[in-house]
């Protein structure tokens, strides 16, 4: 039997109808060969990253058990971003679907294609806020605690819908 590893996704989109889009990648996460969707935050919207000129986001993040590695999961999660017509045209722009390995189990990746936990989801509030709701109690591979993560990256303009 393959071992199961717990990982966390972030969704995002900002374009045709980001609800929609992100609803439907979590159905489609949900249909994923070799994953078991555990549970859903709520959706949120959040000001964009990066190039002030584009939409505001629709973020959540998804618990997952899959037995896939690493980059199998990532390559699955590219699949479905581009299903969703995702081009990637300008770092940090505009898109119909973005998919991110937040967390995979408590492992610490660094390769070329991925690295987990996300270099980013400490200055998040898009990521750490719906991953709270999830996991209040979560520890980070680097010992952090969510917690402490949260005390330190305010809501902002964060809104759950």
């Amino acid at each position: 039997m393959k071992a199961k590893f717990r990982c966390f996704i972030g969704l995002g989109s900002n374009l045709d109808n980001p609800i929609s889009q992100v609803s439907n990648a979590l159905s489609e996460l949900a249909a994923l060969d070799h994953c078991t969707l555990i549970t859903v935050s709520s959706l949120y919207a959040s000001a964009p990253v990066g190039p002030q000129d584009q939409p505001d986001f629709i973020n959540a993040v998804a618990e997952i058990e899959t037995d896939l590695p690493p980059e199998a999961l990532l390559d699955q999660l590219q699949g479905l971003e581009q299903k969703h017509r995702r081009i990637r045209e300008r770092h940090w722009g505009p898109r119909t679907l973005d998919l991110d390995i937040l967390l995979y189990d408590q492992q610490i990746i660094n390769t070329e294609r991925l690295k987990v936990p996300h270099p980013y989801m400490h200055e998040r509030s898009f990521v750490l806020y719906p991953l709270a709701e999830i996991d209040p109690n979560l520890t980070t591979p680097k010992g952090l605690p969510l917690s402490a993560l949260l005390t330190a990256c305010p809501m902002g303009s964060l809104i759950k819908i």
